[in-house]
């Protein structure tokens, strides 16, 4: 990995995505740790120079290069960046909120992080927590990105793993394109960039003018922590999508596994909204496809009241499903759905639900059947790429990491062949 210099890297965590911005300057941290370590050793011995002396000149051209930098001793290796700029955010009495950058961040490529459906109390100034709604995150969002526009970023790149409102991304009559219209505004302010994850629907990325979106997968990690489960992946296997709109998804992984792929064909009731997980709209269901005596895997990109999932996962059983696994991208247990999830697991409906960090949760990481991957490295990855201005496509497109991956861990045995071809996820 090619030495970065990270002086001009800031990033700004909104009090809903602090957990999540802390983890990711971790491995920020440690890249820059092992890249300066890397240089410092390859110009000491191109030249003939101590570690040290080194070290040195690496400090003096970052001073000349980097405007502001601040006054750094030779044998300081700098090796614990502290990336974060603090931000003071105030809540007053009437719910307004105001942010106020604390240092200058003139010329910076600035990343703010934000958790949308954080749910549980954020920290304000005075040591205030309150709980916030997604339009209270989203609010916090937009007074941060002016302040960092009045403050004299250079590039401002939202990192928000939950994309607020990308549910309401098209319209059935007298609605509002409100997930096109949050980019539109966040476009307006003058964010350059939006880091996300697994978004609900592709047209939101194409509904901008000049800002560019880049849409990270967590298939790579799931994958990764199915191979850790005392051989599933070596199981009768089969993958199922959950409904139709997750059938590409669960192609990509039926393809990378090289398993038999099947479906859940739901029809709904679009007069009824759904309110909880024994309250949905589902009016039938039923499985196209085989999962007798085999196990079960099916990957959603998020989980809201989970009503669905679990009529789903019922339907798996009683069709003589042996173990079901599920995955979810982004885990929003919205209402009183962990409880019914607890239900559901002691019923026996469901072996295990993997979900990723990319929501900030509690208590549900410690449920014996709730397992949570990291996605943290992933987001660091991208953003440093992205302040070199290198490309992150081998980011984007991860089968090739997935097929390394696999290799090592699934015993080859002879396979039908699919009726399709790798698809996206």
């Amino acid at each position: 990995m090619k030495y970065f210099n990270p002086a001009n890297l800031a990033i700004i965590a909104c009090p809903g995505g602090d957990v999540f911005a802390n983890e990711v300057i971790g491995h920020l941290r440690q890249k820059y740790r092992h890249s300066r370590k890397h240089t410092e050793g390859d110009l000491s011995k191109r030249y003939s120079i101590t570690p040290e002396q080194a070290s040195l000149h690496i400090d003096i051209i970052n001073k000349i290069v980097v405007r502001g930098t601040s006054s750094q001793s030779g044998t300081d290796k700098n090796t614990d960046r502290p990336f974060k700029v603090p931000v003071k955010f105030t809540r007053f009495p009437n719910g307004e909120i105001k942010s106020e950058i604390l240092e200058s961040i003139r010329g910076k490529d600035v990343y703010i992080f934000q958790d949308v459906e954080n749910r549980f109390p954020v920290q304000f100034s005075g040591g205030e927590e309150r709980y916030l709604t997604p339009n209270d995150h989203l609010m916090t969002i937009f007074v941060t990105v002016d302040a960092a526009m009045q403050s004299g970023a250079e590039r401002i790149t939202l990192v928000i793993p939950s994309y607020p409102y990308s549910r309401q991304h098209k319209s059935k009559g007298r609605e509002g394109l409100t997930a096109s219209r949050i980019g539109k505004i966040f476009e307006s302010l003058g964010v350059n960039h939006i880091i996300t994850l697994d978004i609900h629907s592709r047209d939101i990325m194409n509904s901008f003018h000049k800002m560019r979106l880049e849409n990270l997968h967590a298939s790579y990690q799931i994958i990764q922590e199915l191979s850790k489960m005392d051989g599933i992946l070596n199981d009768d296997f089969v993958v199922v999508s959950p409904d139709t709109g997750a059938v590409d998804r669960n192609k990509f992984y039926a393809s990378a596994l090289k398993k038999p792929l099947a479906l859940i064909y739901k029809e709904r009731d679009y007069s009824k909204l759904t309110k909880d997980a024994t309250h949905s709209n589902i009016s039938q269901i039923r499985l196209l496809g085989s999962v007798q005596d085999k196990t079960v895997f099916m990957a959603d990109d998020m989980l809201g009241t989970g009503g669905t999932l679990i009529k789903g996962m019922r339907l798996l059983k009683e069709n003589g499903a042996r173990r079901v696994i599920c995955a979810i991208s982004l885990p929003l247990f919205s209402g009183n759905a962990v409880d019914y999830f607890d239900e559901a697991y002691k019923e026996g409906l469901f072996y295990r639900i993997i979900g990723t960090n990319a929501i900030y949760h509690d208590e549900i990481v410690k449920r014996e059947w709730y397992v949570n991957v990291s996605i943290s490295r992933l987001f660091a990855h991208v953003i440093l790429r992205l302040h070199q201005n290198q490309s992150v496509s081998s980011l984007l497109d991860n089968a090739a990491v997935i097929n390394k991956l696999l290799a090592q861990t699934i015993v080859p045995e002879p396979q039908n062949e699919l009726p399709f071809q790798n698809g996206d996820i």
